[in-house]
């Protein structure tokens, strides 16, 4: 094993010795790429805004690259790991690189979307470099069970990047976009390179920031009752409302009573409305309207 660095962070040949030593082998089912770079794990810690008060909860720490930076500012750090030797070998990863923060560092050996309660203080910063095939689920899990976190920066798929920091109006706002806006006012924060991963990607990856919001969406609907609405909507997303809520509402035209008393046009699409108007939605839906009605007797005109 490598002596450490100085500033012990992780650099390309620990990651790669660090592999070795534990036989692992970055996998495409879990969507793992390891950082690097000692450079972009502390640029995403600024980014974050990391304070030395902070709880930190990181998902999928992987080797530890990003961990250690934490751990640099953070009062505390608790990683959530699924992998069985990854989750062994990073405590002493920690302790033989940073031994006078080790006990201000905590693991959890599970799947981060099984994950109800976390060791020590409530967190009150979620930083992950979150595996692409995951990243949204996790996501709004851990958003959903701490409410306690304030701050949250992620480093994702590009893609899935410009999706949960989309605006209303935009082609690729859609389901991930209303359910992290719930929670938080969300904005991208920056792009990663791919060179900084090993292995190296075939995608783009961007930071997302999440701040949450001081005071809930206020609505009368519960957020299950909202979300509903907004599975419903961007399942059918080509449709108008009228058309795309006929299922959930019970008919097309009682979806159209719901979207009128809600303020929201029957013809609009899914893709132009703010969370607050889907739960407005969601507060006027029609009680004790028969779901499944026969196709020919839905209206389903665009």
């Amino acid at each position: 094993m490598s002596s450490p660095t100085p500033d012990a962070l992780l650099g390309p040949a620990d990651i790669r010795e660090l592999a070795a030593v534990l036989g692992v082998r970055p996998t495409k089912q879990r969507g793992q790429n390891f950082v690097i770079d000692a450079n972009t794990v502390r640029r995403i810690v600024r980014t974050a805004q990391v304070r030395p008060d902070d709880v930190v909860v990181e998902v999928g720490p992987g080797l530890g690259s990003l961990t250690l930076a934490l751990l640099e500012v953070a009062d505390r750090v608790t990683a959530v790991e699924i992998d069985d030797v990854l989750a062994g070998a990073l405590p002493a990863t920690i302790t033989a690189r940073m031994p006078e923060r080790a006990e201000r560092f905590a693991l959890v050996h599970s799947d981060a979307m099984h994950v109800t309660e976390l060791p020590g203080p409530a967190p009150t910063a979620l930083v992950a470099n979150l595996p692409y095939n995951v990243a949204v689920p996790v996501l709004l899990h851990m958003l959903d069970t701490f409410p306690g976190i304030e701050r949250t920066l992620v480093m994702v798929q590009s893609e899935v990047a410009d999706r949960l920091a989309a605006a209303p109006g935009s082609k690729v706002y859609g389901v991930p976009s209303v359910k992290a806006n719930w929670y938080a006012e969300v904005k991208r924060a920056g792009a990663i390179g791919r060179n900084v991963f090993w292995p190296a990607p075939n995608v783009d990856s961007g930071l997302v920031s999440l701040v949450r919001r001081t005071e809930p969406i206020r609505t009368t609907a519960s957020k299950a009752e909202v979300f509903a609405v907004v599975d419903a909507a961007f399942a059918q997303r080509r449709k108008t409302l009228r058309a795309a809520l006929a299922g959930w509402a019970g008919s097309a035209a009682a979806a159209e009573v719901a979207l009128v008393a809600a303020g929201v046009s029957p013809q609009a699409r899914g893709e132009s409305l703010t969370v607050e108007e889907f739960a407005r939605i969601a507060e006027n839906k029609p009680r004790n309207q028969p779901q499944n009605q026969p196709r020919n007797q839905q209206e389903n005109a665009a």
